[in-house]
């Protein structure tokens, strides 16, 4: 089990509250950061098609000896498959890939290509969700989501489909927490997970961080992290470093509520808000 518990996602799944994140992760970097964060505690693993890394994240879910069931996996559908078909072939990829016949969580990346941000892709979005939710209902995928997703997006699903995603996985950090979207996906119980959570190490030498963690005796990033937990966001720290993945997971203090105002009031520096690739 994981050390600081559960979310409870809105179809009574429960998902781990700190996933390890592998975006970026080399192959052979993500068998070993899967390795290490397993021993240390974790039980839920994020990745994606994309990443070229869910073979040796498999081997090494296989080659820790902890049980199937008890790791919460997360892939992601390639943010350039916008049609019913291939969603079940790509899904069967990942699931080969991974070692795996079903999956904890499945999400579609991008609600457009990566290779054209902001391409109006609605009808085939709803293609591939009504895919997910084959494969939700026929026990394939146990929680099924969206990822990058803003609520315009969200509500043209819902509105075709009647169905909710449990999830939407978004670039969120102290500073840049994109109010609106995570205001309507907690409103409409969508469990907000919280991509680089460090923004990509760029937030670090913030001097309200430097301060504040001074005073708590904890590192940045630890606030970083509880910032998110405290906010009820996951967390998806990506480190390949045995130490630091071991540090992610020790998050047994509070910031104060004094404190997490002044952090909501940070106006994140300009390169921070531009969108990246996750």
């Amino acid at each position: 089990m994981s050390k600081i518990g559960n979310y409870v996602l809105s179809n009574g799944v429960e998902i781990p509250s700190v996933g390890l994140g592998t975006w970026q992760a080399e192959p052979n970097q993500a068998y070993q950061a899967v390795l290490d964060a397993l021993e240390a505690g974790y039980r839920h693993i994020d990745t994606a098609y994309v990443y070229g890394n869910e073979v040796e994240i498999g081997k090494a879910i296989k080659d820790s000896g902890i049980k199937r069931e008890e790791i919460f996996i997360t892939t992601k559908l390639p943010s350039h498959i916008k049609n019913y078909k291939e969603t079940f072939e790509y899904f069967k990829s990942s699931c080969k890939a991974l070692g795996v016949d079903y999956l904890d969580l499945y999400l579609i990346h991008a609600p457009w290509p990566w290779s054209n941000v902001g391409e109006d892709c609605t009808q085939g979005n709803i293609e591939v969700w009504k895919a997910f939710i084959e494969l939700y209902n026929a026990k394939k995928i146990r929680s099924i989501g969206v990822s990058n997703f803003h609520p315009k997006d969200i509500i043209s699903l819902i509105e075709a489909t009647s169905f909710t995603p449990h999830v939407n996985q978004i670039r969120y950090f102290i500073g840049n927490t994109q109010k609106e979207t995570t205001r309507f996906c907690q409103e409409n119980n969508i469990l907000v997970e919280a991509y680089s959570p460090f923004a990509t190490g760029k937030i670090l030498d913030e001097p309200y961080l430097m301060e504040l963690s001074n005073r708590l005796g904890v590192s940045i990033p630890k606030i970083c992290l509880k910032y998110c937990l405290q906010k009820g966001t996951l967390p998806l720290p990506k480190s390949v470093h045995k130490e630091r993945i071991i540090q992610n997971i020790e998050l047994d203090f509070e910031i104060p509520e004094e404190d997490l105002i002044k952090l909501d009031a940070i106006d994140a520096r300009s390169e921070l808000k531009r969108p990246f690739r996750s």
